[in-house]
């Protein structure tokens, strides 16, 4: 039986962060405005995800974008509603639910970008078992932390506990199947 994501919600301690060079990541421009606090789960494999806040807050080198979120590398797993998509097939004109680690809504999005950018690999330990996401190491890519802050990839250090949730792997086509399935 499928969990209800509401009720998956949990928090993964992280256990490694790695440089993995250049590759395409993925933006989604919302055609409506987010919290600090909303985001996408995404994943580097079916066996979880994490919670990649939006942009809505000033950063260093960044102004807030409050429709942005800076998803990560277009292999990726984005979880919605029971089903995946990989990042790399949104489009302008689909429908998300976003999360805020308690509630989701859903808004359309106005457009996609993708571009050439530095990534890092974050390894979480989540509900006994491993996750990971592959994201562009810049302020402007954000986790939400237990206590209902963000935290930036950039500030990120092993042993920081981010929004996650466990799930498991096997699907075909975005729709859950019963597979033996290794990913890694």
């Amino acid at each position: 039986m499928e969990k209800n994501i509401k009720e998956a919600f949990t928090y993964g301690t992280v256990e490694k962060i790695t440089h993995i060079g250049k590759g395409t990541r993925v933006c989604i421009d919302f055609a409506d405005i987010l919290t600090p606090t909303e985001g996408v789960f995404v994943g580097n494999t079916g066996s979880g995800y994490v919670l990649v806040l939006s942009e809505n807050r000033s950063t260093n080198t960044y102004p807030p974008r409050s429709f942005r979120i800076n998803a990560g590398g277009l292999h990726q797993y984005l979880f919605q509603a029971g089903q995946t998509r990989y990042l790399e097939e949104l489009r302008g004109g689909d429908n998300l639910f976003v999360y805020d680690g308690v509630n989701e809504k859903e808004i359309p999005i106005g457009r996609v970008k993708m571009e050439k950018r530095d990534l890092v690999r974050v390894e979480i330990q989540g509900e006994n078992k491993k996750i990971s996401v592959t994201v562009q190491f810049a302020d402007s890519v954000s986790f939400l932390q237990e206590n209902g802050d963000s935290l930036s990839v950039k500030e990120l250090q092993e042993g920081d506990c981010i929004c996650c949730f466990s799930d498991e792997p096997g699907r075909h086509l975005g729709e859950k199947i019963e597979e033996e399935i290794s990913e890694y």
